[in-house]
């Protein structure tokens, strides 16, 4: 009995250090090229996962504003379980040789980070647009509100960058009008595109403009709407809808049409060469933003940056 007392006792201290193992976030390797990328932990909305993240810094110690990228992800569980880390390398060096830290997170239920899929749209006519944009609207808030803390990063003046489904969670944030956030940058921002793998075919795509203009009712923070012309999953003319949906609440949204990106535009924020073609357009958009003094509206009580959404 008291080796069984004794085993147990065992097991309960090795659960409790596996749990504060789990809990603890930070650097998990040393810096390299390019641009002091480092491998980092931080936290996620699910208690019992971390997320994998990598940041890139300029030279120097800082503080640096903070850029986060927050990526796109797929209904599909196999393709997300097979996505590797995603880096956004020639995104975050834009953003680094304009004098910001980069953060790009990888959200739970995708690949290493693995863990629960908590931005699940479920079925297509009934997509939930509203409870998956806020679940990845709840992991960037965790991962941003962590790498916060850091002394090599300003408590203001941050970006958030999205790119489709996470462009998508960038909105829903705006939402929530975060502290210290100036400016909100998404590239063919949405969820549902590709509906059963066909080009141009959104799943319950009035659903998602109804979702947006929600979104959009307490968004104070300046939103950069970028849309490749071949962009076959979110085109600029549906684009165009989504946005408008989205300012109707009082919201400010700079929507621009880029041109073509090879042979799919929906890629234009992760691939090599991309900053060619959106580079001119953000850079105007954010010293626009800059320039721009603050105007503080009234509104209905804002949510925490960091609090958990409800459906």
């Amino acid at each position: 009995m008291k080796h069984l007392h004794a085993l147990c006792l065992l097991a309960a201290l090795i659960g409790s250090a596996c749990t504060a193992a789990a809990q603890t976030y930070g650097a998990r390797g040393p810096e390299e090229a390019p641009h002091r990328r480092q491998l980092w932990t931080v936290p996620s909305p699910d208690p019992g996962t971390r997320s994998h993240a990598v940041l890139f810094r300029p030279p120097g110690d800082g503080p640096f504003p903070l850029a986060v990228i927050a990526h796109a992800s797929t209904q599909n569980a196999l393709r997300r379980a097979q996505m590797p880390q995603p880096e956004y390398r020639a995104l975050a060096s834009w953003f680094v040789s304009r004098g910001y830290a980069v953060l790009v997170p990888e959200r739970p239920g995708h690949g290493v980070t693995d863990g629960r899929y908590l931005e699940d749209q479920g079925g297509c006519d009934d997509a939930d647009y509203l409870g998956a944009g806020r679940a990845t609207a709840d992991s960037i808030a965790a991962a941003m509100a962590e790498i916060r803390k850091q002394p090599f990063i300003r408590s203001n003046g941050t970006i958030v960058v999205g790119h489709s489904a996470g462009g998508w969670g960038a909105l829903a944030l705006a939402g929530a009008s975060p502290p210290g956030v100036t400016a909100i940058v998404v590239f063919a921002p949405g969820r549902g595109g590709h509906a059963n793998d066909r080009p141009n075919d959104v799943c319950a795509p009035q659903r998602l403009i109804a979702a947006a203009a929600i979104f959009g009712q307490t968004a104070h923070v300046p939103v950069i709407w970028l849309a490749a012309r071949n962009d076959s999953y979110f085109s600029p003319a549906f684009s165009r809808r989504l946005a408008d949906a989205f300012r109707k609440g009082g919201a400010k949204v700079d929507i621009r049409e880029l041109p073509d990106f090879r042979s799919e535009g929906h890629w234009l924020a992760e691939s090599d060469g991309g900053d060619d073609i959106y580079g001119a357009a953000v850079d105007k958009a954010l010293k626009t933003i800059a320039a721009t003094p603050t105007k503080k509206k009234m509104s209905a009580p804002e949510r925490r940056p960091d609090a958990t959404w409800a459906n």
